[in-house]
């Protein structure tokens, strides 16, 4: 059953879900099905189509693949924050408050996430040119999107992160994805969500982002 929201509604109550996951109620599998399905109608560079949807539901695989996002997330770094990203993290004071109590509810209860869903690429680029960097992620991006956008219209929701990134090689060996040949592109925990009243999130003002002719 599809939630009633109009396009707009969708496209901005579209949220990181993190705490108001349902760990106690299993995802039926022609759900994600038909998310695939949509993702999939997203465009792809060149038509090449090289996006694959792991989806872990197996008990013990589900526990291995927890383990993992716990241990990999604590290795995670990411560039060091500008000025400017402070004074957007904090634009809205609360915000980031909210993200962070949100992802230490996430990790103490990754376990009981009852479906992961891992989109990968098919093309690695580790030290590519922008240009294929450009052209990889462009064709995985708007499909994943598209996964989200749809299980929100369902009453589910999901969380990009990129917590494999650490151990992507381990959560490669762990799903049988051919390392070399397949990047894994995310990790993104799936749940019904505790209520589907989610709201707009507070930004930072138009005029900070919009650019009109030139920089």
């Amino acid at each position: 059953m599809l939630l009633d929201l109009t396009p707009d509604e969708l496209l901005s109550t579209t949220r990181a879900v993190r705490r108001r996951l349902d760990f106690d109620r299993p995802v039926p599998r022609e759900l994600i099905e038909e998310c695939v399905d949509l993702a999939v109608q997203a465009p792809t560079g060149r038509n090449r189509q090289r996006w694959h949807f792991l989806v872990v539901t197996e008990p013990a695989q589900r526990r291995a693949v927890a383990d993992i996002f716990v241990r990999s997330l604590a290795q995670g770094g990411g560039q060091p924050l500008t000025d400017l990203d402070l004074w957007r993290m904090n634009h809205h004071p609360t915000s980031t408050r909210r993200v962070f109590d949100g992802l230490r509810h996430l990790v103490d209860n990754i376990h009981r996430v009852p479906a992961f869903v891992i989109p990968a690429i098919e093309g690695r680029t580790d030290r590519a040119p922008v240009a294929t960097q450009a052209g990889t992620w462009g064709s995985i991006l708007p499909a994943v999107w598209s996964f989200m956008l749809a299980a929100r219209a369902r009453g589910l929701g999901t969380v990009w992160t990129t917590a494999q990134a650490p151990l992507e090689r381990e959560l490669a060996q762990v799903l049988r994805v051919p390392y070399d040949d397949v990047m894994l592109a995310a990790f993104i925990p799936l749940a019904y969500t505790i209520g589907t009243d989610f709201k707009p999130a507070k930004r930072i003002p138009r005029e900070h982002v919009l650019h009109w002719n030139r920089w």
